[in-house]
């Protein structure tokens, strides 16, 4: 079988580096807020060129933290997306606040920006866009409307670190942006772990207090806040990886060309759309195939891994019945959740065994219909 993604390749080229600094993280007997998680945070900071990064236990706690700094809560609205994990409404939800859903740009996966205005109330008080899949939503035009409507914007960047429009990174251009170090991400921890980052000296000494019982000191405290730390070991093991990471987002993008040159044109399958001026950065390699299910299972037969990231999206799951959004009220995002499909997509992945996954693919399209 030919896995969605190989963790465990990475492991073995890294095994020495890994092994030393784990052990040494062992023998220091500093196990939380040391000096690994604080390095972590100047080298993170200075690789996205933004002036604070904070380090938390997982972003899903950087989205909810993120909302906390601004003030976000009961009786308020966020825009965002029904096409993605639900850490980001479960987020908003945590604050008491209500998700309005916007609908996505069926090419790109990301937050249309010509729907966000419609969606906006007197109750909206940010947008949180996400960075779907690894291709950077598009900022410019939320940052425009967001700065028209007097609007914080916090970024989901669960799956884009390193993507850039116009060589600016993804998680810059709003207030806070909001990063997942989940072990399968494209800079994945051995466990849970997050950052959240800002230019702002405000917001940052807010996210420390908050992620630490809040308060700035030991034992005092001015807020209610919440035990979120990203642990020694964690950082540690993040730290062997950073220094790779510009170099399996180029590996990533060579699969991503070989995908686009090999499925480009081919009846049945869409492929993820380019735009000049946007890095992605490929968390995953999504595909758009009308007759999905069908072709998956023909994938699966034939030895190759496959991950359908979202099969439902979330206006339509019992968690946000609430809002009374039934069928039909997003239709780009229901589309979506029928038929995109993720190829295996990692920086080992060798050429023999993608070649193996097109071939696959193109035997299994048939006699599916193009979208």
């Amino acid at each position: 079988m030919i896995p969605i993604v190989d963790l465990k390749e990475q492991y073995r080229q890294l095994k020495a580096e890994m092994d030393a600094a784990v052990l040494a993280v062992l023998g220091s007997g500093e196990f939380i807020n040391g000096p690994n998680v604080r390095a972590l945070e100047r080298e993170l900071a200075a690789y996205l060129d933004v002036k604070h990064a904070v380090a938390l236990n997982s972003g899903t706690d950087a989205l909810h933290l993120a909302l906390r700094a601004l003030d976000i809560g009961p009786g308020d609205e966020v825009a965002t997306v029904p096409f993605t994990f639900v850490a980001t409404t479960e987020a908003i939800g945590i604050v008491g606040a209500t998700p309005v859903f916007v609908d996505i740009d069926p090419t790109t996966f990301n937050m249309d920006p010509d729907l966000i205005e419609p969606a906006l109330t007197p109750k909206t008080k940010a947008i949180m866009p996400v960075h779907l899949y690894g291709r950077p939503a598009p900022m410019p035009a939320i940052m425009a409307i967001a700065r028209r409507h007097g609007l914080a914007v916090i970024e989901d960047c669960a799956q884009a670190i390193g993507a850039q429009i116009d060589g600016q990174k993804a998680g810059t251009f709003g207030d806070i942006g909001c990063f997942s170090f989940y072990p399968s991400k494209n800079l994945g921890a051995y466990g849970d772990g997050g950052m959240a980052v800002t230019n702002s000296d405000r917001l940052a000494n807010r996210l420390r207090a908050l992620g630490a019982h809040g308060g700035h000191t030991k034992y005092y405290h001015e807020e209610l806040g919440v035990n979120s730390r990203l642990d020694e070991l964690q950082a540690a093991i993040l730290r062997v990886k950073l220094p790779y990471l510009e170099s399996w987002i180029a590996a990533r993008r060579q699969v991503a060309a070989r995908y686009d040159q090999a499925l480009s044109g081919l009846e049945g399958v869409g492929v993820p759309c380019q735009a000049e001026g946007c890095r992605h950065v490929y968390h995953q390699y999504t595909v758009r195939l009308r007759d999905r299910d069908r072709i998956r299972e023909r994938l699966t037969a034939g030895g190759i891994g496959t991950m359908i990231y979202y099969p439902a999206p979330l206006h339509l799951q019992p968690v946000h019945s609430a809002l009374g959004k039934g069928p039909g009220s997003y239709p780009a995002s229901e589309a979506a959740a029928a038929e995109a499909l993720s190829l295996p997509m990692y920086p080992e992945l060798s050429e023999p065994d993608q070649a193996r996954v097109i071939e696959q693919l193109c035997n299994s399209v048939q006699p599916a219909g193009v979208r």
